[in-house]
């Protein structure tokens, strides 16, 4: 496939423009944390959490208090949080996934450019109360990430959706994530700004659709996997990516395991890298079909209840 069909395909695909950054590669386990050993979460974060999130508010402060935050080209704010990282004594390399072929050295931008629109976000800290492999930073990751938000960019709480498992907030069970995903992509419209952050287990399952190259969907490990499963890549993709309105930017910040590709996006720039590359072999038929069968299915079960109503 050509540079051209590939460009046009991604647009095709996915309608807005999305950028994630993420704390690893698909391959890397969050070196936040230590290994807890016996536990049932699979692939175990320990008791710590959020260098992801802290070395990116570490770098946007920055840039806020010298007044750069407007000019700092997405290559560096990677490469700032690569350095933050080390700091800390942890290797992973933080990456950025885009549903366009951008220039990262042009500037890191979070706010839609049309100067109108809502500010919305999802915020998603998962702490794993109480079961083996609990965690114990990323409550704090969601309220550090909201301060910042409303802080510096504007967002309004009442266009905020908060899930943790605090006993205070929505519980970020795979069902009320998920809705708040699907909720999220249906009230956006052309011109808003979209946030969405995620502090919690990353895992990696078997894939069954095909569209993996190394064989393995990566997930998102909501409160109560054990009774309800992980939250795959297809499912976000189809739920969250795929019906996002075109006019939106969307802004993702995976802080898990295994979180590289994550939303499924095309096209990705890793902080020891130098440009933004295409991804070899990405498969937009498949993730195309199963938006489309997805869609009829929901139009199919509308018709349904029609019918009964």
């Amino acid at each position: 496939m050509n540079f051209g069909d590939f460009d046009s395909k991604a647009e095709q695909a996915i309608p807005s423009e999305i950028h994630m950054i993420s704390g690893c590669h698909d391959s890397q386990t969050s070196a936040d944390v230590s290994n807890v050993g016996n536990f049932k979460l699979p692939n175990p974060q320990g008791k710590s959490g959020g260098a992801c999130t802290a070395a990116l508010l570490t770098t946007l402060y920055e840039c806020h208090r010298n007044g750069t935050l407007g000019t700092i080209s997405w290559v560096d704010v990677l490469r700032s949080m690569r350095v933050n990282l080390l700091n800390k004594g942890f290797d992973q390399v933080p990456q950025l996934t885009s549903s366009r072929m951008i220039d990262v050295n042009k500037p890191f931008k979070l706010v839609n450019e049309s100067g109108y629109g809502t500010k919305r976000a999802v915020l998603i800290g998962i702490n794993y109360v109480g079961q083996q492999g609990q965690l114990s930073g990323c409550h704090n990751d969601v309220k550090n990430m909201k301060e910042y938000l409303m802080n510096v960019h504007g967002f309004e709480e009442r266009n905020m959706t908060i899930l943790m498992d605090d006993g205070m907030h929505m519980n970020p069970t795979r069902a009320n994530i998920m809705q708040a995903y699907r909720d999220l992509a249906r009230y956006s419209a052309p011109g808003d700004t979209v946030f969405i952050h995620y502090s919690g287990h990353g895992g990696r399952v078997r894939d069954t659709s095909g569209d993996e190259d190394d064989g393995y969907d990566e997930t998102l490990i909501p409160v109560d996997f054990q009774r309800s499963g992980q939250i795959t890549d297809d499912e976000l993709f189809r739920d969250l990516v795929k019906p996002m309105p075109k006019g939106v930017l969307m802004t993702s910040l995976m802080d898990c395991c295994h979180s590289g590709t994550v939303l499924d996006l095309p096209y990705r720039f890793t902080a020891d890298g130098d440009v933004m590359q295409r991804m070899p072999n990405f498969d937009f038929d498949n993730l195309l079909g199963a938006a489309v069968a997805c869609c009829c299915f929901m139009e199919l079960l509308g018709c349904l209840f029609e019918m009964f109503d």
